[in-house]
């Protein structure tokens, strides 16, 4: 599990980068369903569609913020116990 975690949050500012993505695109998606509103209903079904794809997109991105931390505070933490162990069995 650590190496997958390792894997996703390699790069947060890359991740970042995609979540940010996929919130523009949500954004122009909540602006064709706006419009869909006051035209056709057209509109309002390809911005659902652009809403679901910027979704996907985002939670790849947010997947890989949330890898980022955990796998740190999880090295955080065997280092510590790591530390621990260390200072109790030195004389």
């Amino acid at each position: 599990m650590i190496n997958l975690l390792a894997k996703l949050g390699q790069n947060p500012k890359r991740s970042l980068s995609i979540f940010l993505r996929g919130f523009g695109l949500f954004i122009i998606g909540l602006f064709f369903i706006g419009i869909g509103y006051l035209n056709h209903h057209l509109w309002q079904v390809f911005g659902i569609i652009i809403i679901f794809f910027a979704c996907i997109i985002a939670a790849w991105g947010y997947l890989g913020i949330f890898a980022n931390r955990w796998f740190t505070i999880l090295n955080k933490r065997n280092l510590n116990k790591h530390k621990t162990s260390t200072k109790k069995s030195a004389p």
